[in-house]
């Protein structure tokens, strides 16, 4: 499974989000930098509006969402690059998730204490990026002398990664992210190839204080999504991360009851888990029937037989056509008999592309 790594810098807040999505108390919270030392690993259902009309369709009670792992990675700090804070240990612990959510604070509190000394949410992201990009150069660094030296024996693959390598260095030396830097598609298979920390995509998390959910954008959270989307191309979305740890305790029902006397529409919490889903390139397709309702996560871009594998490998190998139904197009319809009669089930072959909300019947031979 996937991968998204909670990161940030100590004590913004980040075990406090870990437990609300995974509505625990797993990851020990408290007012001081380092609480968290080896990293805590949860699996999160994907919210998804669309079951329960699904399972309303096909009759059934039993609904199995999606699901996408999130790892609570200890706080990062200046000079981590350099061993500092534990450093090497935690930019390992990042090096091993596919994707990045970072909690930025973006609220006051005298009370809470900010390793900085201050709240500055631009400042805190330049740290981050600043340690990802030193590591980023010092393993580019390693990569190039040993590519050098395959080059020098005319090693095709070496000489191509040496100069792949050179342009790198001198994009993370100008203190941009490796994921910003343009490159045709197979120099991105190859950096893929480099496991850099800065070529995984970004989420930022604004952590705002409860008083802020019922509003617009605080001007904490102005400067972080103006920034995130100039200098990374990257999303922002807004979390209270404690007011979301203290609704994990009650009931979905309550939950959504209290956010609607704050004035909220849906949590925070929620919107987040959605965009890592995405973020980690992660869809959704759907099987729909008597016995259950159940979203199957697929890697945006599989085909049809690679699709039908994520539910058995003997789907994949057997795997003959896909009977498909678009879920707006099964929704508008209102059952599967309407549907079939208005035309809006296909059978899909081999080559066929999976899209969000498919809902699939595969036909197999085994």
């Amino acid at each position: 499974m996937l991968q998204a790594g909670i990161v940030g810098l100590p004590n913004v807040g980040k075990s406090t989000l870990f437990n609300a999505l995974t509505r625990s108390r797993k990851a020990e919270a408290a007012n001081y930098p380092f609480c968290t030392i080896e990293p805590n690993v949860g699996v999160v259902e994907v919210p998804d509006s669309r079951l329960a009309p699904l399972a309303k369709i096909a009759k059934t009670n039993v609904i199995i969402p999606a699901a996408v792992e999130f790892v609570d990675i200890a706080g990062l700090v200046a000079g981590a690059s350099k061993g500092e804070g534990l450093g090497n240990k935690f930019l390992a612990n990042i090096r091993e998730v596919d994707a990045i959510v970072e909690v930025v604070r973006c609220f006051d509190d005298p009370d809470i204490l900010h390793s900085m000394g201050g709240v500055d949410p631009i400042r805190d992201i330049e740290i981050i990026t600043t340690e990802l990009i030193m590591s980023d150069l010092q393993s580019c660094q390693k990569q190039l002398d040993s590519n050098a030296r395959k080059a020098k024996g005319m090693d095709k693959e070496a000489i191509k990664n040496v100069e792949l390598l050179q342009k790198l260095i001198a994009h993370l030396d100008s203190g941009k992210p490796a994921i910003t830097m343009e490159v045709s598609s197979e120099d991105e298979a190859r950096i893929n190839s480099f496991f850099l920390l800065t070529s995984k995509p970004v989420l930022y998390a604004c952590n705002v204080a409860e008083s802020d959910l019922s509003g617009g954008l605080n001007e904490y959270e102005k400067l972080v999504k103006e920034y995130a989307l100039k200098e990374h191309g990257a999303e922002c979305c807004r979390i209270c991360a404690k007011l979301e740890e203290d609704l994990s305790d009650l009931s979905p029902e309550e939950s959504a009851q209290y956010l609607k006397e704050l004035g909220v529409e849906d949590s925070g919490v929620s919107e987040l888990i959605r965009k890592a889903y995405d973020l980690l390139g992660l869809a959704s397709y759907f099987t729909a029937g008597e016995k259950e309702v159940r979203a199957w996560t697929f890697k945006k871009g599989m085909t049809a037989p690679q699709c039908a594998g994520v539910i058995h490998t003997d789907f994949e190998k057997g795997f003959i056509k896909a009977e498909i139904v678009s879920y707006d197009d099964l929704l508008s319809a209102g059952s599967v008999a309407h549907a079939r009669e208005a035309g809006k089930y296909r059978l899909e072959g081999k080559e066929y592309v999976f899209k969000d909300g498919d809902v699939a019947l595969f036909r197999f031979n085994v």
